[in-house]
């Protein structure tokens, strides 16, 4: 039987909805309502519950990479590729409003064993550890564990902004400096923090 991607992704979107609204006690009935969908039918997209838990962190951890991970061919240096980083994690969380409840959910309730989240985020976190130490190499990042900054850099901004949506105003282009100046000098070493926009003139 040929699937339709279509409807495998409005299971997914109503699974993520109900998730982060009940946790695990959402139904894969309340689910496939929510989709539009017969409930038997989801069973030809994912075998068990637990599968159609894995296909949204699978799914959340690919839109992440998309958004956060440049082309390999990119010739910016290190400073600039973190630089540029952190101002993409800030707009990949304030962006999406449901997309970063998700992912704040998914981070502090994981709903699978921590051997199978590394594994499906793990091309973000190369990515990101690898980028702290490149810079850390050339003399930009203090002397910490990569992998330690990286996490506090995204766990920052993900708090940064959460709060901040109580405020109903749009992200001004001043704060998202400000969040931007707060995580560049939280991991530089004295001689790279700077007092403005960490991208410079």
């Amino acid at each position: 039987m040929e699937l339709d991607p279509a409807r495998r992704e409005r299971i997914l979107d109503a699974a993520a909805k109900l998730i982060v609204a009940n946790g695990l006690q959402c139904s894969m009935a309340a689910i496939a309502d929510a989709a539009g969908v017969a409930t038997g039918s989801i069973y030809n997209y994912f075998k068990s519950k637990d599968d159609l838990i894995r296909g949204v962190y699978a799914r959340l951890a690919s839109t992440v990479a998309a958004h956060l991970i440049p082309s390999p061919s990119d010739p910016s240096g290190p400073r600039e590729r973190i630089i540029r980083y952190i101002y993409d994690y800030i707009d990949f969380i304030w962006q999406d409003r449901q997309r970063a409840l998700l992912f704040e959910y998914l981070s502090n309730v994981p709903l699978i064993s921590g051997e199978e989240l590394n594994a499906i985020f793990d091309e973000v976190t190369q990515y990101s550890v690898g980028l702290m130490s490149a810079a850390k190499a050339a003399g930009l990042l203090q002397d910490l564990p990569s992998s330690t900054m990286s996490g506090y850099i995204g766990g920052g901004i993900r708090n940064t902004l959460k709060w901040r949506r109580f405020n109903p105003a749009p992200l001004s282009d001043k704060e998202r400096d400000e969040i931007a100046l707060m995580s560049w000098n939280a991991i530089a070493t004295l001689t790279e923090r700077v007092t403005n926009s960490p991208l410079g003139d």
